[in-house]
């Protein structure tokens, strides 16, 4: 594999091979030290080899973390070094905490002088000691994000860069970037251009940068580039610290980003004794600035490095270690491990993973939830117990099922669904039109999104409705009929009412969900997070998408409206045994009994958006966030995928993900509601409720798009390849490929597609 970054002409690489050195330090460590009891050869040999670069490449659930902390017991207790010449660094201060704690039980009191923390907690320690030398005093402000923005806003506004087209939150993502690779503004070449802004960020960046020393602060992307400022310019202080560390440890190192591993690159150079830690197989946050390369090219970065393979895992039972590690086998970056049991399991009690066929989401949310209370009867605590989703919006319907049948559940991570800003504000607009004298939704959402609005006018509204005794909204319509307002704000309220009673005339003449996406579109709301370029965007745009579709399980907007005021009704008790409810992202690093994977379906999981934007390398991502799904669960997995989801009103039939197809066999029990289709891909005859395949069964029924009814058709497709068809929406094309009734297909402008050949048909 190329190397995604050269890095050569700026940091010298005199790592070379040496002559092993011998194992035993400077104090021979006994062979029953705490820190070396109930090892297993490959953590022990992690743990004392302590010289040379070493990359332990850390299965799921093999004991990382003991091998970190016992390392540097170890370390320390054969006096190669003194605490504060080792240096550890985390991605999270929780992570940080524990390691101390770990290492305080070992050793004690010297625990406290390691050098331990994040990476920006430890470029902040640096920092503050050299601020003079990057133009900044020691008493320097970190910005958080919201000051960063309103920063970079300032300075585009003194720029005249319109910042309705070009928000300031997405040129700052830009930025970061940019500072995640190490790139100071003078670095950037045109191979990093970008249109933001006209083609003006680099510019941007430059006066952003500016502005940041003359306020005496920084961003947490300009502590370590700072620091590597430092060290690149002044090479006394560079040498200090490379003194200092003659030790240093890396956890999650598969989440490193480019200037990151630029940092610990330099810390390095004079001692060499580096051990990182990490698994290429749960590198899952490229989109926050993770760079894979780092891991996987380790040893060309590292020349002489030793890999030790951490494979034994003391978390799940044989059948999820064989389907995980089956699954990640079709990645072809990376370096390779084969997870096996560390513990003796209960044969008797073994369950393989279970892959349930549904016909739709709400017959999966209650086929999981009814799965969950039969678990709980058994005597299992709900806390041992999680739903992990690929994105926010499937949430849901889990939810409500869950509210409905009254099992406690918290979702970690982020907001309940109904809690989440996006909704807070679409659900404004809905009790708006329905009841024009809420007061409390016309505060929210009068001037969201920007309408020009100040606060002078609100005030003004505020003021006429206490003087007259109306609602917020009367007193709006009220006074845009007096010269009271100034012209601009006079026009956009006066535009707002008119909306708001054009919408509610509409109430009872247009069906309710058609009316939402109505409202969402004229008045901007949509657009607004269309225009937004955080990596959130996409995410709260789908969620708006299911509060759509959520509409469609009631007669009325009231009706929906009631039922979602009885839904956040449901108290939140931090104590109580809940199930927990996250995003797969969020759940790297947890264990439960029990997991359940909804939506495993083409375009859901893996993520439409991640294969356009990312190719093969979004598909091997999204296969790695597969496989951390799996090595959740500690005894049992439960996929689903249902058939047919229901998008904007419109049933739309599902293919299953490609990923149950590398499931191996031998691990899994596949199930699928009767009359559903087998399953996907070249394997979809294997599913063991009836065995359609081979029997009498009649062939799985499918959803004719034109007629939305459940018709039966033969499994085999009228069509045969090289014959030209026609898709309602991707256009002509001609079918390359025929698996059943499922076809693939090179549209004549939107490439390759697999498609069911329902949705087709012949020109």
């Amino acid at each position: 594999m190329s190397d995604p970054f050269d890095l050569d002409d700026d940091i010298p690489n005199p790592f070379q091979p040496a002559a092993p050195r011998a194992a035993v330090g400077p104090v021979a460590v006994p062979p029953d030290a705490p820190w070396l009891r109930g090892l297993n050869p490959e953590q022990l040999e992690a743990i004392t080899t302590t010289e040379g670069p070493v990359l332990v490449l850390s299965g799921a659930g093999t004991g990382k973390t003991k091998v970190l902390t016992s390392r540097l017991a170890h370390i320390l207790a054969s006096r190669r070094a003194q605490p504060w010449q080792c240096l550890a660094v985390t991605f999270t201060n929780r992570a940080a905490r524990e390691m101390r704690e770990r290492v305080g039980a070992l050793i004690g009191p010297p625990a406290e002088s390691i050098w331990l923390g994040t990476f920006h907690a430890l470029c902040v320690r640096i920092l503050r000691r050299h601020a003079e030398v990057v133009g900044l005093k020691s008493n320097f402000t970190i910005l958080d994000s919201d000051d960063q923005q309103r920063l970079l806003k300032q300075v585009m506004e003194a720029e005249h860069i319109d910042t309705k087209k070009w928000p300031a939150q997405a040129l700052m993502g830009v930025i970061q970037r940019w500072k995640d690779r190490g790139l100071l503004p003078g670095k950037l070449t045109a191979a990093h251009a970008s249109d933001m802004a006209g083609g003006r960020a680099q510019e941007l960046y430059v006066l952003y940068q500016q502005r940041l020393l003359t306020l005496n602060a920084c961003d947490f992307g300009d502590l370590l580039l700072h620091n590597l400022t430092l060290f690149l310019t002044q090479p006394d202080i560079l040498a200090q610290y490379q003194d200092q560390f003659r030790y240093i440890l890396v956890d999650e190192y598969q989440d490193t980003n480019v200037a990151q591993y630029m940092w610990l690159r330099l810390l390095a150079q004079k001692h060499k004794n580096i051990c990182c830690v990490g698994d290429d197989d749960q590198s899952v946050y490229s989109w926050r600035g993770a760079e894979v390369g780092n891991i996987l090219q380790f040893e060309r970065h590292f020349p002489g490095a030793k890999v030790i393979r951490l494979e034994a895992n003391y978390r799940s039972t044989p059948h999820i270690l064989a389907a995980a590690s089956g699954l990640i086998a079709n990645n072809e970056g990376r370096l390779g491990k084969t997870l096996r049991p560390g513990l003796n399991h209960d044969a008797s009690a073994i369950e393989k993973v279970r892959v349930r066929g549904v016909w739709d989401g709400p017959e999966e949310a209650r086929t999981v939830v009814e799965e969950i209370e039969t678990i709980q009867r058994r005597g299992e605590a709900l806390a041992s117990m999680a739903i992990l989703v690929r994105a926010g919006f499937q949430t849901r319907e889990f939810e409500e099922r869950l509210i409905t049948t009254g099992v406690p559940y918290r979702v970690i991570g982020g907001p309940r669904f109904y809690e989440r800003q996006e909704i807070r504000d679409a659900m404004a607009y809905l009790r708006l039109v329905n009841s024009p004298d809420d007061g409390l939704a016309f505060e929210r959402i009068v001037n969201t999104p920007k309408r020009g609005l100040g606060d002078a006018a609100i005030q003004m509204v505020h003021a006429t409705a206490r003087a007259r005794m109306l609602s917020l909204f009367e007193a709006a319509r009220l006074l845009v009929e007096t010269d009271e307002l100034k012209p601009k704000p006079r026009k956009a309220l006066t535009t707002f009412c008119d909306n708001v009673m054009r919408w509610r005339a509409q109430l009872d003449l247009m069906p309710h969900t058609e009316l939402t996406q109505l409202i969402l579109d004229e008045s901007g709301y949509t657009e607004m997070w269309q225009n937004d370029k955080t990596p959130e965007a996409p995410g709260r745009l789908e969620n708006l998408k299911e509060l759509v579709r959520a509409l469609n399980d009631f007669e009325s907007v009231q009706g929906f409206l009631e039922h979602v005021s009885l839904v956040m009704e449901n108290a939140e008790n931090s104590d109580a045994d809940k199930v927990t409810i996250m995003t797969l992202h969020g759940a790297k690093g947890l264990e439960f009994d029990s997991i359940f994977l909804p939506g495993w379906e083409e375009g859901v999981f893996p993520h439409q958006r991640a294969m356009d934007e990312g190719g093969n390398a979004g598909l091997e991502e999204e296969r790695r966030l597969a496989y951390v799904g799996l090595t959740r669960a500690r005894r049992r997995v439960l996929v689903t995928f249902a058939a047919n989801r229901r998008i904007y009103n419109q049933w739309q039939a599902a293919l299953p993900s490609r990923f149950l197809d590398e499931l191996p066999e031998d691990h899994v029990e596949r199930d699928a509601a009767s009359g559903l289709y087998a399953g996907g891909g070249a394997s979809s005859a294997r599913w063991n409720n009836d065995g359609w395949s081979g029997s009498s069964r009649k062939p799985p029924p499918t959803i004719e798009a034109s007629s939305w009814k459940v018709t039966t058709r033969a499994a085999a497709s009228g069509f045969d390849e090289g014959d030209r068809v026609f898709h309602q929406k991707f256009g002509n094309g001609t079918v390359i490929a025929v698996d059943g009734d499922k076809l693939e297909i090179a549209f004549d402008k939107s490439g390759n597609k697999k498609v069911l050949d329902s949705f087709v048909e012949p020109v």
